[in-house]
């Protein structure tokens, strides 16, 4: 009985890898036989058990990137790592990218492009979206509070710009006086502008605003003037020098900042990894958003992606040969084969036992 169990688990064994002692018995050798089907059910059990969106978000919320991604870029070492990386990365990239390719690139790519279609409607719309929605107004109190200092250090200047260009026959006593009366109420409606939001002035740009972004849509002798500066621009000799020589400005500034470990560049760029590393130790709702973002996008990938990732497994099979696939599963299971042996062998025994014990005693 031993024996019938050791010979029946031997053949069950090995009619998974291969034909019994090289006999051709139907349902055997399963694995070269029909290993392009076994790597399409591996790629299903994949892709419904592991790359199954509820079971990567999970993952993703249990493993806690966040704030351990946080406590790791505390460090100024791991902050440094990071720096150090993407820096040679960059130095890369930098010196695979030809001069004379980027600026062929940026000519035909995007000069080309935006000389193709007009301006003005898009930038009629976009203005107007500005002026809706009140956009502007940071620009215009930076402005009014840059004229408002001008003004204040400047009267000497304001009055003499006055001066010079009033008649001879004027006396310099109404020069003074004049001068000193414009800066006065120049300064006074510039202040009046800052301290109040609803005055004149403003509703004034708004509405000239308002009304140059309806012309640029609507206008047509605007939209002809926006159109003709846009050609004039674009079609400019110099154009793609300055392109050039911008390139040529920018690529040196950062070879030169990334290969330098103390350039304020990757010094800023380390402490701005540090902060961010310390937001996400200390504040729950950022690491918290952050978290989501991270999830949504797994769970974004996995939904559009999954059955393709998963395709690497059956092309992967799929490009095995079968007797060597056969082998190489069969050594990497060995030792658990083995036992399944000894185990019908003991089984079998023990039936065996069982059978010529109850013989025995019936008898």
């Amino acid at each position: 009985a031993a024996m019938v169990g050791a010979v029946a688990d031997w053949f069950a064994v090995t009619a998974i890898f291969r034909h019994p002692l090289r006999l051709p018995i139907p349902h055997t050798a399963l694995i070269p036989r029909r290993k392009e089907a076994l790597g399409k059910s591996l790629e299903q059990f994949v892709a419904e058990n592991f790359l199954a969106e509820d079971v990567v978000r999970d993952k993703v919320q249990r493993a806690g990137i966040p704030r351990r991604a946080g406590s790791w870029l505390c460090d100024r070492g791991g902050s440094r790592r990071v720096v150090e990386e993407a820096s040679t990365i960059l130095t890369g990239a930098l010196g695979i990218l030809r001069d004379e390719e980027v600026t062929a690139v940026i000519d035909q790519v995007l000069v080309r492009r935006l000389a193709a279609q007009p301006w003005s409607p898009t930038l009629g719309r976009l203005l107007e979206e500005v002026v809706r929605d009140g956009t502007h107004h940071p620009v215009v109190d930076l402005t009014l509070v840059e004229v408002q200092t001008w003004l204040r250090r400047n009267e000497t200047l304001v009055r003499r710009l006055v001066t010079d260009r009033a008649p001879l026959w004027v006396p310099d006593w109404l020069n003074d006086r004049l001068g000193k009366r414009v800066h006065t109420e120049a300064q006074r409606w510039v202040d009046e502008m800052v301290d109040d939001r609803g005055h004149a002035g403003r509703k004034a740009v708004d509405d000239l605003l308002a009304r140059y972004a309806d012309a640029l849509q609507h206008d047509p002798d605007t939209r002809a003037k926006a159109d003709e500066f846009q050609q004039r621009l674009l079609s400019s000799p110099g154009l793609a020098d300055t392109v050039a020589g911008l390139w040529s400005s920018v690529r040196g500034f950062l070879a030169d900042a990334l290969a330098d470990p103390g350039s304020s560049l990757r010094t800023r760029s380390e402490e701005a990894l540090v902060d961010v590393g310390h937001r996400l130790v200390e504040d729950a709702a950022f690491a918290t958003r952050v978290e989501g973002h991270l999830t949504d996008a797994a769970g974004h990938v996995v939904r559009r992606f999954a059955p393709e990732l998963a395709t690497v497994i059956s092309d992967t099979v799929a490009r095995w040969d079968g007797d060597d696939a056969a082998r190489r599963i069969e050594l990497h299971v060995g030792r658990d084969l083995q036992f399944i042996r000894i185990n019908g062998t003991v089984v079998g025994g023990l039936v065996g036992l069982s059978i010529h014990t109850v013989t025995v005693l019936v008898s």
